[in-house]
């Protein structure tokens, strides 16, 4: 019996008292509606990917592709791509992330640049402090570094 079919079948017979008892013994901890890190991790990586092979298009303001994106849209598409549904702006992006420190960022993760409260830009994190992103009127969807300590991060769930 794998760890897959065990631990639910352990927990039905366990009840609801014990399951943090069983979830500190076999080290999982079960939320309804949740996904872990390990499965959020594949849709971010293949929306880095989406986003990567985007190189090139141009920026139009309020298009999300195939062929011109604005910043947000080059994010929407590339997780929709990847099978998460994210919010139109990059304000509402931010809003719908899991908030993050930039000593937790990894590959696939939102970098919001922020003036103030205000989100204006989003692009997603290839590593190495850069971005793939649309930046603006007259450029192309390109990897760049991050040029501003004003940044957020943020996790697609």
């Amino acid at each position: 019996m794998t760890a897959q079919t065990y631990v639910p079948s352990l927990l039905s017979r366990a009840g609801a008292v014990s399951a943090l008892t069983l979830a500190a013994v076999t080290g999982t901890m079960l939320v309804p509606g949740a996904a872990s890190e390990a499965q959020a991790a594949p849709h971010s990586a293949k929306a880095l990917k989406v986003a990567a092979s985007k190189r090139g298009s141009p920026y139009k303001y309020g298009a999300t592709g195939p062929y011109r994106f604005d910043c947000s849209g080059l994010t929407l598409y590339s997780f929709k791509k990847a099978g998460k549904k994210l919010a139109r702006t990059a304000q509402a992006q931010y809003n719908q992330t899991r908030h993050i420190s930039s000593s937790s960022r990894r590959k696939g993760d939102l970098v919001f640049f922020h003036y103030g409260r205000s989100v204006y830009h989003v692009g997603i994190y290839a590593g190495k402090g850069k971005i793939w992103h649309s930046p603006k009127t007259g450029s192309l969807v390109r990897l760049e570094k991050i040029w501003s300590k004003k940044v957020w991060y943020g996790r697609v769930r």
